[in-house]
């Protein structure tokens, strides 16, 4: 049995949740904020036996997809930090992150 945390964008949270539901995934939601946009995500706990975890990470990579953002860097230009950089800058944000952790016992009371 694995324990997955699953970091995704709020975007993608209610559509992730219940594809996972509907496919008989246990999901716990927690909110959470991070990334370097400090935006807000959502954090899903999942318990996971390990004959399911290549069928949840599918579910996970078609529910979950990257986004572009135009963000104003406020970074030093140049080695001698002649100025700060101002203009826009294209990134992408989203997807998922996973975190796959080994689980000794599970007990569900």
């Amino acid at each position: 049995m694995k324990l997955v945390l699953a970091v995704i964008q709020d975007a993608d949270a209610a559509a992730l949740i219940r594809v996972l539901s509907e496919n008989a995934f246990e999901v716990t939601k927690l909110a959470s904020t991070g990334g370097f946009l400090r935006e807000g995500n959502t954090t899903l706990m999942i318990g996971v036996p390990d004959t399911r975890m290549d069928e949840l990470k599918r579910h996970v990579q078609q529910t979950c997809r990257t986004r572009t953002r135009l963000v104003t860097p406020g970074v030093p230009m140049g080695e001698g930090g002649e100025g700060m950089a101002s203009d826009p800058v294209e990134v992408a944000v989203g997807g998922a992150v996973m975190f796959v952790l080994g689980v000794q016992e599970f007990v569900k009371v």
